[in-house]
């Protein structure tokens, strides 16, 4: 028995090598762990149990048979993340670096049936150069039996994408239908075909950074929705992402022991709002000092960064944020502002995670460019996802709400529940300037009346009291009090219940 516990253990010992010493030492020269380090970090200490470990290729062609590995170059089980269940596939780049055979798709495959049927998170960790050639058709059909399973699982478990290496071919479209994905800058890229193909169709040279860097995703494409500094920094961030989501759809969200008093007022919000109607401030400031022990996680902080979106905490339970950013824009939305907080919304909704929206939004974007760039159907994206919403909606009128901008910021006819305004709130079609210019257009050469009647109308329109008496506020309420009104808001809507009707499943305008 002995020696058969031996074999045991050296067989466990020759498969945690992977691709053996010598490229675990490379893997760490480039500045990235490997696949078990990866899970070690993300995982509770001595919580990972994997499955598979001794799963090798079956392919005869091209002389694969002569160079078999344990594992097969992905490493998947299930381990907990402060206590709480997730399951967890790594790509292992030492073995034929990470790419995708028959049997490595099965190991996912497995994985994520298991996430399904148990009910909890699923994160994949990709570390891979695409698809295994000398497999061909049998490895693309894994790739499809992956996806399939990511559509399945889609808003019944989170399910999270970190690519910390290499991630091309048909590797990318299964974080692409994932709820979150982020990257670690310098040593990740993504993209469908590489600088190379590129070159020889195009004729374009470019570098894989530049075509599929982290920053080019998390900025610009808007695929990442965050980017980190090394694989340490990412891993620790997930785990603290993994603390806001709920295990499921139907588990509701996790809640934490807080020593913010949710009662707690703060006088500092009083003076938030610039006497100038047009000076910036900035939004994320009124989050943190909101949400509990200014705890509040961005997503996609360097994408559409006129809107913020992110999750924080109210009296120890998830909330999910989405806010207008005067900083950038003056806090107007675009397409991209649009699709990023229409994304987020859904997720949050699809989680039953409540939405607070706080508003300072003078209106949409104008221009060519947003109006050839689809900015009514992006526009309407949010509007959809709003009034989709069966989840707890709380909504903050901080300052502007002008036009059509209005009614797609959870405004009370698209389904907020509790809608407060502050005192500075400005709730109109549009701001003075313009308004009289079009009403009195006859006055226009006398700057006199323009001046009496731009002062006329900001006085009978640019408060939160016309939208008050129609019911359309429930509340015009102090800033500094905004902490425990949204949450004595939230703790009322805490089994908010509505029914929808029936039907297979809408058009969303994508």
């Amino acid at each position: 028995m002995k020696d058969i516990l031996e074999k045991l253990d050296m067989r466990r010992v020759h498969a945690r090598l992977g691709g053996g010493q010598g490229r675990i030492d490379a893997q760490h020269k480039r500045g990235k762990l490997t696949a078990r380090e990866r899970i070690d970090l993300l995982m509770d200490k001595n919580s990972f149990e994997e499955f598979d470990m001794f799963v090798e290729h079956r392919c005869v062609d091209f002389g694969a048979e002569r160079v078999k590995i344990p594992g097969d170059g992905v490493v998947t089980g299930w381990g907990t993340i402060n206590g709480r269940k997730v399951f967890v596939f790594a790509k292992d780049f030492t073995v034929f670096g990470g790419a995708l055979s028959e049997t490595h798709a099965q190991k996912i495959i497995k994985i994520q049936d298991m996430a399904l049927k148990a009910r909890a998170p699923i994160i994949g960790l990709f570390d891979a150069g695409g698809a295994r050639i000398q497999e061909g058709v049998a490895a693309l059909g894994g790739y499809g039996e992956v996806f399939k399973r990511n559509v399945i699982a889609s808003g019944v478990v989170p399910q999270i994408s970190v690519i910390m290496g290499p991630c091309a071919g048909g590797d990318v479209y299964s974080p692409a239908m994932t709820d979150f994905i982020f990257m670690v800058r310098d040593t990740s890229y993504m993209f469908v075909t590489g600088p190379d193909v590129v070159k020889t169709v195009t004729n374009e040279v470019v570098t894989a950074e530049e075509l599929g860097g982290a920053s080019v995703h998390a900025t610009k494409s808007s695929i990442a929705d965050g980017a980190f500094d090394n694989d340490v920094e990412c891993l620790l961030q997930i785990r603290r992402l993994v603390d806001f989501l709920p295990a499921n759809c139907d588990a509701g969200v996790p809640e934490w022991p807080s020593f913010d008093d949710p009662d707690r007022y703060d006088h500092s919000l009083d003076t938030l709002v610039p006497q100038n109607p047009n000076k910036p401030y900035d939004m994320k400031e009124l989050i943190t000092k909101v949400v509990d022990e200014a705890d509040f996680f961005e997503i996609s902080p360097t994408f559409a960064r006129n809107i913020v979106t992110g999750f924080g905490r109210m009296a120890g339970s998830t909330v999910g944020f989405v806010a207008n950013q005067p900083m950038v824009l003056a806090g107007v939305l675009d397409s991209d502002a649009s699709r990023k907080a229409a994304r987020f919304v859904r997720f949050c909704n699809a989680f039953r995670i409540p939405i607070v929206t706080f508003v300072d939004v003078p209106g949409f974007l104008p221009g060519t460019s947003q109006e050839y760039g689809g900015l009514i159907k992006h526009g309407a994206k949010l509007l959809f996802a709003y009034s989709q919403c069966t989840v707890p909606l709380v909504t903050v009128i901080t300052r502007k709400a002008f036009g059509g901008a209005y009614d797609v910021m959870a405004s009370k006819h698209i389904g907020a529940d509790v809608n407060y305004a502050w005192p500075t709130a400005q709730i109109a079609v549009m701001g003075a300037k313009g308004a009289v210019e079009i009403i009195f257009r006859a006055d226009l050469a006398d700057p006199d009346m323009i001046a009496q009647r731009t002062e006329e109308y900001e006085e009978r329109f640019l408060s939160p009291f016309v939208a008050a008496e129609r019911g359309y506020l429930d509340e015009v309420i102090m800033p500094f009090g905004t902490r425990k009104r949204v949450a004595r808001a939230l703790a009322m809507l805490r089994d908010k219940h509505v029914e929808m009707p029936r039907k297979k499943h809408d058009n969303m305008p994508l």
